[in-house]
């Protein structure tokens, strides 16, 4: 386990949240959308009405409120974009999903500015999409949040200051999220390079050894139990 990977895990000893504080562990169910998911060969995966009742079943199911998971997951939903595949196939997805019903408030898990925010609007991409910064310990370091709302990012502000627990916007839907179950991408970024309102959140096998150290497992803060 490297430095960062330690620091991170480090943070804290209990669950930090990006959903309501008040919704309990127990109720966050994990959930494989590998193409190694066998369950998932009659599902239409390119349809977000066909994924989303999937998803919401297999919820239902667990009795659960929020499905999770996703990250160094290999997955065939990305096949359908051109955004994933113009040069090299890119396919194994970098963050954590939660999903939940659409409005679901989005929370920072750690006291943040706004590093940037923009509206990603490729067919498959992020939509409208905040990033964080944080600094704890000197150690700088970055939060990327994907597929909120539009009004999520309508009065941002640069360097716009956020508390830990404070609301930073709302799931969006299929017509703005990119054409997803709604849901958020969380994904943890060392080194955020020159990106602004943006970061890779699905890399290709070639690249992932690079992205892998720069993305660390978000769960090192969410300490859910798959």
């Amino acid at each position: 386990m490297d430095s960062f990977v330690n620091f991170l895990d480090g943070i804290s000893s209990k669950s930090l949240y990006v959903f309501d504080i008040r919704i309990p562990s127990s109720k966050y169910v994990p959930i494989n959308l590998s193409d190694r998911n066998k369950l998932l060969q009659d599902v239409d995966v390119s349809s977000s009405s066909s994924l989303e009742k999937f998803i919401n079943e297999h919820i239902k199911k667990q009795n659960g409120l929020v499905g999770f998971g996703g990250y160094n997951e290999t997955r065939a939903i990305y096949q359908c974009s051109k955004h994933f595949n113009a040069e090299t196939e890119r396919n194994i997805h970098l963050g954590v999903d939660l999903w939940a019903e659409v409005e679901t408030p989005i929370y920072t898990p750690l006291d943040a500015t706004i590093h940037s925010f923009k509206n990603n609007t490729n067919y498959g991409d992020y939509g409208p999409t905040i990033i964080l910064q944080h600094e704890i310990k000197g150690i700088v370091f970055y939060t990327l949040y994907g597929h909120l709302s539009l009004q999520s990012i309508a009065n941002l502000k640069m360097g716009q200051v956020f508390k830990q627990g404070e609301v930073i916007g709302t799931l969006g839907d299929t017509k703005i999220n990119g054409d997803y179950p709604p849901h958020v991408h969380f994904q943890i970024i060392k080194n955020i390079q020159d990106y602004h309102g943006d970061y890779p959140g699905v890399c290709s096998k070639t690249d992932l050894g690079f992205y892998l150290e720069n993305c660390p497992n978000p769960n090192l803060l969410l300490k859910l139990k798959s």
